[in-house]
């Protein structure tokens, strides 16, 4: 008998892009654009961030009427307290959520194989029977490699009960989306840095030292030589990871290597547009002043147009 076995890991690869092999431990805060933020030549990046890329891609194609009916219809999604004011939490809360709209979609995608009673939850016995089948923690003599399995059990389990905020054996859709993505959530920071460690740690000391480091991300063909790169890591490992100079990192030190501190670009942006926006400076926004400013949040086929115009100005 073959075990369905989805867990996690499978679960990550629809939404992971090629990195790096020195990168690929690193959670990097995704750009909210590909464009400069340089509102002199044009509002590509605001519309992108505000958004979402794909999203702004289709306000492109409208004409101008349509856009501005489209972003008050949002408008009306964002004041989340209706209150009639635009917050820099609620605009900064929206953003967010359009850059996670991947996240969220992976989430979708397997929820309703996961929700086997459709109960709007997912308890944990019902993610192992769908993801493992019908075993007890002591089975699977019939799989190939028993070990493996049980350890990935172990270590799902794990991350479920840590997602769990309120221990109750279910998870919530935001739950769910921790447990699936925990490097997107700070309660779960804990987890992504054990299970790190787990991956490299090799002797089992729960440290990671040089060769376990660099054997993470290189391991040498017969008569390879080593690459650049890799005498690069070495020096950062010693000058930069290993910030006590004991030869090991530690839990502490992984956390700053794996999730380092990073601008809150969403929380810039979401102040940047209130900025621009606010015009009585009473730090929240109005849909009427939206309204007036509307090609800052979205594109239309005019704007779209005269962008373009400028930028072959530019390049002249």
């Amino acid at each position: 008998m073959k075990l369905l076995f989805l867990g996690t890991f499978a679960l990550f690869v629809g939404v992971t892009v090629a990195v790096p092999a020195q990168e690929k431990r690193v959670h990097h805060k995704p750009d909210l654009s590909d464009h400069a933020h340089d509102d002199a030549h044009g509002f590509q990046y605001d519309h992108e961030a505000f958004l979402g890329k794909e999203e702004a891609k289709t306000f492109d194609q409208l004409s101008p009427e349509e856009s501005k009916e489209k972003l008050g219809k949002i408008v009306d999604k964002i004041d989340t307290d209706k209150d009639g004011f635009i917050s820099h939490a609620e605009l900064h809360h929206w953003i967010k959520h359009r850059q996670r709209r991947y996240i969220e979609e992976n989430v979708d995608k397997h929820w309703k194989e996961y929700d086997q009673n459709k109960d709007g939850k997912i308890g944990w016995i019902e993610y192992k029977n769908t993801t493992y089948g019908y075993y007890t923690d002591v089975e699977f003599d019939d799989v190939d490699d028993k070990a493996s399995y049980k350890s990935m059990l172990t270590r799902d389990e794990r991350r479920f009960k840590s997602a769990d905020r309120d221990g109750d054996g279910v998870a919530t859709r935001e739950e769910f989306t921790a447990f699936l993505h925990p490097e997107e959530f700070d309660y779960m920071r804990h987890i992504v840095i054990q299970e790190t460690i787990e991956d490299i740690d090799k002797n089992g000391d729960g440290k990671i030292d040089l060769y376990e480091y660099i054997g993470d991300m290189f391991t040498p063909e017969n008569g390879e030589n080593e690459p650049d790169w890799v005498t690069t890591e070495k020096k950062h490992f010693s000058e930069f990871r290993d910030m006590n100079k004991d030869g090991f990192l530690d839990a502490n030190e992984v956390s700053n290597w794996i999730l380092p501190g990073e601008v809150d670009h969403a929380d810039n942006e979401a102040r940047h547009l209130i900025h621009e926006t606010d015009k009585d400076s009473d730090d929240k926004i109005t849909k009427k002043e939206i309204l007036e400013n509307w090609n800052m949040f979205v594109g239309s086929q005019a704007t779209n147009y005269g962008e373009d115009l400028t930028k072959r100005h530019d390049e002249l």
